[in-house]
């Protein structure tokens, strides 16, 4: 018998276990794959940042007997009724048909009750959505789906989407599973037939055209409402630059950890850029263009906490959105249905059942017996209740570094923990003064 010793079997790095199993699922049925939710991959990300926080060379606040304000107004260059929020977190634009009507009317309880506005995402605006939520977002898409004039002026301010971090130049997907008869009728479209949203604007090829709209857009509103540009991170410097110039109010800029209905799992791990890698070009646009805090900048795509919160606002943004974050708040992926998310060949945390219309949290279904399991009104105080944490967070930071407000966070009291992330935020690698590109040691 051979008794030589032998090595233990090597896994390649490059075909790995997921690799490997995505290969043969391709072999097997010739299709792309697609799922809901946003980039798995390790990115560099607000993680990577850390505070400096204040002792001798810095006077901190002290957290129960000095204010730290977080309110912030939306909308100040042209419109005669901008937004005001008490909170610099917001909440993102998801679909209904991408989510359930109860979903869409918890996502607006949880905003108002903690003085924030949300956004209603392709396909319409329900009356559920409207009725509960007291600041109201309305997205207009390249789909046209659902939108009318008149839904257009109940808003409290129109977003038109020019990209999404998950697939900047690429449309979105609601598969016919999840197109119900309520769906269909508002998006004018067949029951249960998959449904592809355009990946640009049928009447505009660039931004003399985008400009064209956005004055048809304050026309048909009485220029009462603030006109948002969205934008997927794609080339941040330019595109925040050439919505400015169109003329918009807000420009919201979504990373490429920004989740997404369904689309193609390669746009989501392979287009687009970090949310982090985004922030900078896009504050150095409106800097250059003497544009910054006039024209308000809001980011998007994996924010978690009060951290990645208080971090986005020193680099230089007005505000933060959420979509992912604010879904499990109100019980998406949730481990009570662990069991149920196995049946889906799926676990809870993977965030990948969402195209799927088969969500047991009754969250990313349109499945009458799944979307009774969620209460709205529970739902949206839990999500109240993040959205308070989120602050508070954010808040004990801010003190901690000696601002009497969050907006008044600022690159100079961050440091990073790589290289990656010192070149993209352009704040000092610790321990160094230095930043990637620039001078020092």
């Amino acid at each position: 018998m051979d008794k030589t010793p032998r090595t233990l079997p090597r896994k390649s790095a490059t075909f790995d276990d997921y690799t490997l199993s995505e290969i043969r699922r391709a072999a097997s049925t010739g299709i792309y794959d697609i799922r809901g939710g946003g980039a798995k991959r390790r990115l560099p990300h607000f993680d990577d940042l850390l505070f400096l926080g204040a002792s001798i060379s810095r006077y901190p606040l002290e957290g129960y007997r000095e204010k730290c304000g977080t309110n912030v107004v939306l909308g100040t260059r042209f419109a005669t009724k901008p937004i005001e929020l008490k909170i610099p977190i917001t909440i993102a634009g998801m679909s209904f048909g991408s989510l359930s009507a109860q979903a869409k009317e918890a996502l607006g309880r949880g905003a108002t009750i903690a003085g924030t506005s949300t956004t209603t995402g392709d396909g319409g605006m329900t009356p559920e959505e409207r009725g509960q939520s007291k600041t109201l977002v309305y997205q207009y898409l390249p789909s046209r789906y659902g939108m009318n004039p008149e839904d257009l002026r109940k808003a409290d301010a129109i977003e038109i989407v020019i990209g999404q971090g998950a697939k900047p130049g690429g449309g979105g997907m609601l598969l016919g599973q999840k197109i119900s008869d309520r769906v269909a009728a508002m998006r004018c479209l067949p029951k249960g037939i998959d449904q592809r949203s355009a990946c640009r604007h049928p009447d505009w090829t660039g931004p003399d055209d985008l400009e064209i709209k956005i004055n048809e857009l304050r026309e048909i509103t009485n220029w009462e409402k603030p006109i948002y540009v969205k934008i997927g991170g794609a080339r941040p410097y330019y595109d925040v630059a050439l919505a400015v110039k169109s003329g918009a109010d807000v420009v919201v800029l979504d990373g490429m950890q920004g989740g997404t209905a369904a689309t193609q799992e390669v746009f989501i791990e392979h287009v687009g850029q970090p949310t982090l890698a985004c922030i900078r070009p896009a504050v150095r646009a409106l800097q250059e263009l003497n544009m910054h805090r006039k024209v308000q900048l809001i980011v998007s795509g994996g924010i978690r906490n009060g951290a990645d919160v208080a971090k986005a606002l020193a680099l230089g943004v007005d505000a933060v959105s959420i979509g992912t974050a604010a879904l499990v708040a109100l019980g998406d992926n949730d481990p009570h249905y662990e069991t149920e998310y196995n049946e889906l060949g799926t676990t809870a945390g993977s965030y990948d059942d969402w195209h799927e219309g088969r969500d047991p949290a009754g969250i990313t279904t349109q499945d009458p017996e799944l979307t009774k399991r969620l209460d709205p009104v529970k739902a949206g105080r839990r999500l109240s209740n993040y959205l308070k944490v989120m602050t508070l967070e954010a808040q004990t930071i801010a003190r901690a570094n000696g601002k009497s407000h969050v907006h008044n966070l600022e690159p100079e009291d961050l440091c990073a923990l790589t290289v990656e992330a010192a070149a993209m935020a352009q704040v000092p690698l610790a321990g160094t003064d230095w930043i990637p590109g620039r001078g020092g040691y």
